[in-house]
């Protein structure tokens, strides 16, 4: 079980102390890497920072994203467009924290752009012709990341497609993506690994 305290860099809350971090997670976001915004090049700094002090850390989405630029991938809005509804993803390399999920996966996402060329300490654990870097585990042992949302359950990511439906989404796609999240999802498998890999970590 765990517990959390959040804090919310977009409005202005510091970063913790490093010393006082028993690990971290870093959410999605409706801001890119790439805005400006006074909080992402502080962030990128703190996240280099964590990675050395080897603090467990799971990126999601954004978090995804900002970990892997942060530690010298390149990110960029895929010329594929939307990745949306429910995603498989095939497992790779065998994760010892996913022993038992099978050889692929399915979860929610809900993304433009993603992680073009992962970073050079890093390795890929999920991935998918629309998403080849969808999931990386990092060199220091500590650090994991993933682009789907586990922590999305169905009914959300359909709100999140409705949401779409204002131009940036044609109707086609959007209902090709909720009628995929009527089939299962893995989620609450990927997020009990994920719960293990950081366990893993801290110890």
């Amino acid at each position: 079980q765990f517990s959390f305290e959040t804090i919310y860099i977009i409005d202005g809350e510091q970063f913790p102390d490093i010393s006082n971090i028993e690990g971290m997670i870093i959410t999605g976001s409706a801001y890119g890497v790439y805005d400006a915004p006074e909080w992402v090049n502080p962030l990128r700094d703190f996240i280099c920072k964590t990675y050395e002090a080897k603090i467990p850390t799971l990126g999601v989405c954004f978090g995804h994203q900002i970990m892997a630029l942060a530690l010298g991938g390149v990110v960029a809005k895929s010329d594929k467009g939307w990745g949306i509804g429910r995603h498989v993803y095939e497992v790779k390399n065998n994760p010892e924290f996913l022993n038992g999920v099978g050889d692929s996966v399915a979860i929610a996402a809900s993304h433009q752009d993603q992680v073009i060329i992962a970073p050079k300490e890093s390795e890929v654990f999920l991935a998918s012709d629309f998403t080849p870097n969808a999931g990386l585990i990092y060199d220091n042992g500590a650090a994991i990341s993933l682009q789907p949302h586990p922590e999305f359950k169905a009914d959300y990511a359909t709100d999140l497609i409705d949401r779409l439906r204002d131009g940036r989404l044609d109707e086609t796609k959007a209902q090709a993506a909720e009628n995929s999240l009527k089939m299962p999802l893995d989620s609450l498998e990927v997020g009990a690994g994920l719960a293990r890999f950081l366990k893993g970590a801290r110890r």
